[in-house]
């Protein structure tokens, strides 16, 4: 089923097709566009579009891979220093507004934003029961995209009631950054009065995940009591798994340290290279982790987003979280084919053998865990820690999480003030590494001019606006680019 196609800012893509969604088994059928003022008649419609509206969380591998590349985690690698080279640039510190990958992260987000907007500008045409609740899906999402887009580039255009077309190109300002972040909270606040705390389907939003996500956004903002408080509703409704590898298998997807998810799978069969990633229903980042090298019970892939030596050597040896971050590769590195190869690897989102079907590289079935427990644990400590609420629930926490990791009482922190702060930090590029998150974590904290090379204050904190959006709508550019 394809919703009518509509024109927007210059980078965000067509309503696509619906359909096909590891989200809801529904297979599509037609091929004819369908005009909005005949959809919206029946209660599928609506559910058919909100499926529509989770679509490009599935694209957005970018964003994960260049939250590490970004910072001291690790190094572009690939083929060659002129393999994708937007990601090679990002590495570098030397990106720019032409670069493709920041360009399509871009478009697929505020794709994202635009499918929410339809169901908006069509709220009204139907009620039905749990539509209030389905809505509360939508705002997450339009959340979620949100804090993606202000993440990457800080102040960016902001519209909510309705889809763009054409005839808006020019007249969609930038917003300011807290502006942006205005929205995302009043987004997730709706989302969290409708939504359940249960779904009966893996992989959509419940109340907690929009909690989580909401806490998250306070803490960016260093709104330290707002994001202990919201983040506390949270706490104790989730529980650590034992085995921390274990979660990133796939025995363990939508487990019991499962907060949200994106859902991946490996049945679609996907094989055109021109519609990657929308097309397919598995997770194209994955292929980007795999080494160059046949190493047993893995796939080959592309090499990049290699581990560097410091995140390794940044482990205790009694950590378990090292070897099931961090694949090693049991032979010479140096013999390794491949640009900038470590010997690591990516073991968290790796391919493993037999776990993607048709074209190999397209269709692995990972999920890409976006918000886990130990996150939220993290996130509340820290909030508790740096809004001088409560050392002691911040000391718990994040000893929670380090038992876990080292399976004792003997490594908790009973530091408290500034130290306490640190050892909360860096525990997050222990517990998070080669999730997506450390460059963020860097930038937010103040502590990305002091660790990642290259980097320039008052320029990278963000990206640049793709130059394409800029000649074609008019805004302005980040400072620096």
């Amino acid at each position: 089923m394809k919703i009518l196609k509509n024109s927007v800012l210059p980078f965000m893509l067509i309503f696509l097709a619906l359909g096909c969604s590891d989200y809801l088994d529904v297979e599509p059928t037609d091929t004819h566009e369908i005009e909005d003022s005949v959809y919206f008649q029946q209660e599928a419609d609506y559910q058919a579009a909100v499926i529509g509206t989770y679509d490009p969380l599935q694209w957005m591998y970018l964003n994960t891979l260049i939250g590490d590349i970004a910072s001291d985690n690790s190094l572009c690698g690939g083929e060659s220093a002129t393999d994708v080279i937007g990601l090679q640039q990002i590495d570098d510190m030397t990106h720019n507004p032409n670069n493709d990958n920041l360009t399509n992260l871009w478009k697929w987000c505020y794709e994202g934003v635009n499918r929410a907007n339809y169901l908006e500008e069509n709220k009204t045409k139907l009620d039905f029961d749990g539509k209030e609740a389905l809505y509360g899906e939508v705002y997450f999402l339009r959340a979620y995209y949100y804090f993606e887009l202000v993440k990457f580039f800080g102040d960016v255009p902001v519209f909510v009631d309705r889809r763009l077309d054409a005839s808006d190109s020019g007249n969609i300002p930038r917003s300011p950054k807290a502006d942006v972040y205005t929205q995302i909270e009043t987004d997730l606040r709706d989302a969290i009065a409708v939504l359940p705390t249960t779904q009966s389907q893996s992989g959509r939003v419940t109340k907690y995940a929009a909690q989580a996500l909401l806490g998250k956004a306070y803490l960016y903002q260093e709104k330290f009591p707002e994001a202990a408080t919201t983040l506390n509703n949270v706490i104790g409704a989730f529980t650590l798994v034992d085995d921390f590898e274990s979660q990133f298998l796939k025995s363990g997807e939508n487990g019991i340290e499962s907060v949200f998810e994106v859902q991946y799978t490996n049945t679609s069969e996907w094989y055109d290279w021109d519609y990657v990633p929308q097309g397919t229903e598995g997770n194209f980042g994955i292929i980007h982790n795999g080494p160059r090298a046949d190493i047993a019970g893995y796939a080959r892939g592309w090499a990049f987003n290699v581990p560097t030596q410091d995140l390794y050597d940044a482990y205790d040896s009694e950590d378990t979280r090292r070897e099931a971050t961090i694949l090693t590769y049991s032979g010479d590195a140096s013999s390794l084919a491949g640009y900038e190869q470590t010997g690591y690897f990516n073991h968290k989102y790796i391919p493993r053998a037999g776990e993607s079907g048709a074209q190999t590289e397209l269709n692995y079935l990972n999920n890409y865990r976006a918000i886990r427990y130990a996150d939220v644990l993290l996130m509340a400590a820290e909030a508790n820690a740096r809004g001088n609420i409560s050392d002691g629930l911040a000391q718990q926490y994040l000893n929670e999480v380090r038992r876990r990791a080292f399976g004792d009482l003997d490594h908790d922190i009973t530091s408290s003030g500034n130290t306490l702060v640190q050892a909360i930090w860096n525990e997050r590029k222990l517990e998070l590494a080669m999730e997506g998150h450390r460059f963020f974590d860097l930038v937010r904290t103040g502590e990305a001019a002091s660790t990642i090379n290259g980097f320039t204050t008052n320029k990278h904190e963000v990206f640049p606006i793709p130059q394409l959006e800029r000649d074609i709508s008019g805004i302005t550019q980040n400072e620096g680019y």
